[in-house]
């Protein structure tokens, strides 16, 4: 019975943290489901790299670069993070 009221109590532990993530989320003040991340700087820089050892993956940096190029470009307002 003890392990029975254990498991329920980290159960909804659990949960409660799960749903002030959700609720932070909705805030903007955190990345947890629904959003998706930026590519980082380093990411980018490991691209470099792969795209000098693989040449025939470098299409890959080409549509980064032009789908950067293309939003910053667009006459529509920032979108919100």
């Amino acid at each position: 019975m003890r392990y029975a009221l254990y498991a329920i109590l980290a159960s909804a532990c659990v949960y409660g943290l799960h749903r002030l993530a959700v609720h932070a989320e909705g805030r903007g003040w955190i990345r947890y489901r629904h959003s998706r991340g930026a590519g980082s700087a380093l990411g980018n820089a490991l691209l470099e790299v792969h795209a000098i050892l693989e040449p025939s993956k470098r299409y890959v940096l080409e549509e980064r670069k032009r789908d950067e190029a293309e939003e910053s470009e667009s006459g529509d307002p920032p979108a919100k993070p």
